[in-house]
């Protein structure tokens, strides 16, 4: 538990958690106190450390000075050369404790970081990562590696919800990539996440027009964008209730991506479909059963904590369909009890299967409210197309509770 490194490691922790000093000194260490252990000026007791471990969440290793002469260099060499979750922690270490080293290879180390934190949904560490990562791209001034960052960190800020930020800076991640001449394999990228946005801010229309300008890009491509374009023209189709073409495009990529390729992608194009089926007229539910059967064993290999909630969900959301109340019940709860890895929309879809499976237990009252609330929320942060299936989801399971066919025990609507 060296000092400066603890000190740095501490803050970062901290405002990577999105923490005020306040907040995690909980009445138990003055603000002052953790000053003086950030800056360096106090060496932390065993106390501190065992609180501070606590509410940070993590291991007394996340605290400890990494081997005397181990080098950014070293770490990053070690870290690019393997999958293990050990190298990135070394590498996390390393670079909270370096001075001197090149800004070419602290980006490089952080774009590393910002990778793993996302495989692990650890999306406040993530966004620390990529906020450094956007700053430092700025002084190295190189076109390539700003468009990157700024589609990384827009990525990141749309799975936090944070709209209105991230479409911005999606913007000008685009914008730079096509007056910098840049590659498909920065353009693509930046419009993907560009599309991406637009459909959760409602603007379909300049959300069509950029899908169609990106599946052209990619056209004749075998690998993972491509897939990933043919993604983004789906959703696009799917907002604006084209359900066929939707489906087409979405099947297209499943059909074209091969496993080898880029398995995880594999896996989430498979539950992007069966989350699409359950949305037909009348939901497919045969469909989603089948494509959930096929990631059950490529996701004991690759599964992550987002990966594993988002089968989950989709696992509640198909219940809920097939009436099998008690079982939608019981996954929601199993996954109301974890540290949710989804992402906001995700999230929202949780929360409304929530409120319908209340209605549907006699608590209408708190079921409706907590419609109206999503809803209202889902508005007031610029997420208009997830605002709109709320007010439908909600205006469906009013016309059910009020029309000749309503029970004490039933109410309608299905998620989103």
């Amino acid at each position: 538990m060296e000092q400066p490194f603890f000190g740095r490691r501490l803050k970062e922790l901290r405002t990577g958690r999105g923490l005020s000093q306040a907040a995690l000194g909980g009445g138990e260490i003055s603000t002052g106190y953790l000053s003086r252990l950030e800056s360096g000026a106090r060496q932390p007791t065993e106390r501190v450390i065992t609180y501070l471990t606590t509410q940070l969440g993590v291991d007394r290793s996340a605290f400890e000075s990494p081997p005397v002469g181990s080098s950014l260099a070293q770490a990053l060499s070690i870290a690019a050369s393997t999958d293990s979750d050990e190298a990135m922690e070394n590498l996390a270490a390393v670079l909270g404790s370096a001075q001197k080293e090149s800004l070419l290879q602290r980006w490089q180390a952080l774009w590393l970081i910002s990778r793993y934190r996302r495989r692990r949904g650890e999306s406040a560490e993530e966004q620390a990562c990529l906020e450094e990562l956007a700053r430092l791209s700025e002084e190295l001034a190189l076109p390539e590696l700003r468009c990157r960052a700024w589609t990384q960190l827009a990525q990141c800020l749309r799975s936090s919800g944070d709209i209105t930020r991230a479409i911005g800076i999606a913007e000008k991640a685009y914008r730079l990539a096509k007056d910098t001449e840049l590659t498909v394999h920065d353009v693509a990228p930046a419009l993907l996440t560009l599309v991406a946005l637009e459909v959760e801010a409602g603007r379909l229309p300049d959300a069509r027009a950029h899908a169609d300008e990106l599946v052209p890009l990619v056209e004749g491509r075998t690998d993972a964008l491509r897939a990933e374009a043919l993604w983004a023209a789906a959703t696009v189709r799917l907002r604006h209730g084209d359900y066929v073409a939707a489906r087409q495009f979405l099947e297209q990529a499943m059909t074209e991506l091969d496993s080898r390729i880029d398995l995880i992608l594999w896996v989430r194009l498979r539950l992007a479909a069966a989350s699409l089926y359950l949305q037909l007229t009348p939901p497919r539910t045969e469909l989603t059963a089948e494509c959930l059967s096929q990631v059950e064993a490529p996701l004991a290999l690759v599964g992550t904590p987002p990966l594993r909630q988002e089968l989950l969900l989709i696992e509640a959301l198909l219940a809920f369909q097939e009436k099998k109340f008690d079982e939608a019940r019981a996954l929601h709860d199993e996954l109301s009890g974890e540290d949710l890895r989804l992402t906001y929309r995700d999230r929202i879809r949780l929360d409304i299967l929530d409120s319908l499976l209340l209605i549907l237990e006699g608590h209408r009252e708190d079921g409706i409210t907590a419609l109206k609330e999503l809803g209202e929320k889902a508005q007031q942060m610029s997420h208009i197309d997830l605002s709109a299936e709320i007010w439908r989801v909600l205006a469906e399971t009013l016309v059910t509770l009020t029309g000749p066919a309503a029970t004490a025990s039933h109410g309608g609507g299905r998620p989103s």
